[in-house]
């Protein structure tokens, strides 16, 4: 593929005008040598090619100005994306730590509920337990009542016929 040439335009530079350097006066002397050409030119050379060099460095400190803001702001950019994804990343964790948080509050309450619901069924199982002893508890006394009471009637019973009880013959061992 062929690509076109742009052609690329460069202004003239703007140089200032200097006054021209006037030449020492020469001796009007038959004897001196003939005037010889002032080195103005080459003085006009000189300052021209220092001037050069003069922009030349002014042009090469502005281009290391803009590279260091360039880079200045790409740093401040980087510094800036990184903090953003920072802070994305904290709230991300905080959020996951608060559900954690939740869900482990809501497992502490559903067992605290079922504690409560198991203390209550032990305690109602105790209860039970402790009607079943007092109701056996009120058998026992009423058989003992009523085997006392028999006891009594029998005993009655031997002391009106004079007869000994056959039990209590056996229990002697005679």
């Amino acid at each position: 593929m062929a690509t076109a040439e742009v052609p690329v335009t460069v202004q003239p530079e703007t140089v200032p005008v200097q006054a021209p350097v006037e030449a020492p006066p020469v001796a009007d002397d038959a004897t001196s040598l003939p005037a010889e050409k002032t080195p103005v030119p080459e003085v006009k050379k000189a300052k021209s090619l220092d001037r050069d060099v003069a922009l030349a460095d002014i042009e090469k400190d502005k281009k290391l100005s803009f590279i260091k803001a360039w880079e200045e702001t790409e740093k401040s950019k980087a510094e800036n994306k990184a903090q953003k994804q920072l802070s994305a990343i904290t709230a991300w964790e905080n959020t996951r730590k608060a559900d954690i948080e939740a869900k482990l509050k809501q497992i502490e309450e559903k067992y605290d509920k079922k504690k409560a619901e198991y203390a209550e069924k032990m305690k109602n199982k105790a209860g039970l337990i402790h009607k079943q002893a007092e109701e056996k508890r009120a058998m026992v006394a009423a058989k003992k009542s009523e085997d006392d009471l028999k006891a009594e009637e029998l005993a009655a019973k031997h002391r009106a016929t004079g007869t000994v009880p056959k039990k209590l013959i056996a229990c002697f061992g005679g």
